[in-house]
């Protein structure tokens, strides 16, 4: 048995002992926990300039842009499936690159810790492409459920509240792909 048919299925055991998979999850855990940490800095800047701090206040905002969690339903138990979650992750990771041009008009004596995580987050994604080619896993694109360009913002607190909603998300996505990866570094 090749070791990336366990990938299709729930167990990975096979793939337990593969020194190299277990390097790339220990290293990209690390390298996701780094971006984690960039994007908490992003929201203290958020917070402290221009009081946007919890998210619950402004849900009725967040419903009029129409900003939306990039679904990463394949990266949770019990429905989790390693191929597709890394697919899943990597759609999310190229999403989240796209809408951080938001965060950078909005943050520009922020440049570069903006310009940093676009850069780690194609880095990322770019990690687990390779990952996936080296395990000879399909890498499957899904439906891009509009997330098309950044929504139009009608005002400078529409903006606002936009780039800390869209950083509240991608804290919420880096947390559950880092739970995805560390599922697997347990396996």
């Amino acid at each position: 048995g090749a070791p990336w048919r366990a990938l299709h299925g729930a167990p990975l055991a096979e793939l337990s002992g593969d020194q190299d998979f277990q390097l790339f999850l220990h290293k990209n855990l690390e390298f996701t926990r780094k971006i984690k940490g960039d994007v908490a800095a992003l929201q203290r800047v958020v917070c402290d300039t221009f009081q946007l701090c919890k998210e619950e206040e402004l849900l009725l905002v967040q419903q009029d842009l129409r900003i939306t969690q990039v679904a990463l339903e394949h990266c949770h138990r019990p429905s989790f499936q390693a191929e597709a979650c890394f697919s899943q992750i990597r759609n999310g990771l190229h999403a989240y690159h796209s809408s951080l041009a938001a965060v950078l008009e909005l943050l520009p004596s922020h440049a570069g810790l903006v310009e940093t995580l676009q850069l780690d987050a194609a880095n990322l994604s770019s990690n687990i492409q390779q990952q996936m080619e080296d395990l000879g896993l399909d890498t499957v694109t899904f439906p891009a459920e509009g997330r098309g360009p950044l929504p139009a913002f009608s005002s400078r607190f529409q903006h606002q509240v936009g780039g800390f909603l869209i950083l509240a998300n991608f804290q919420r996505f880096l947390e559950t792909a880092y739970r995805a990866l560390r599922h697997l570094a347990r396996l």
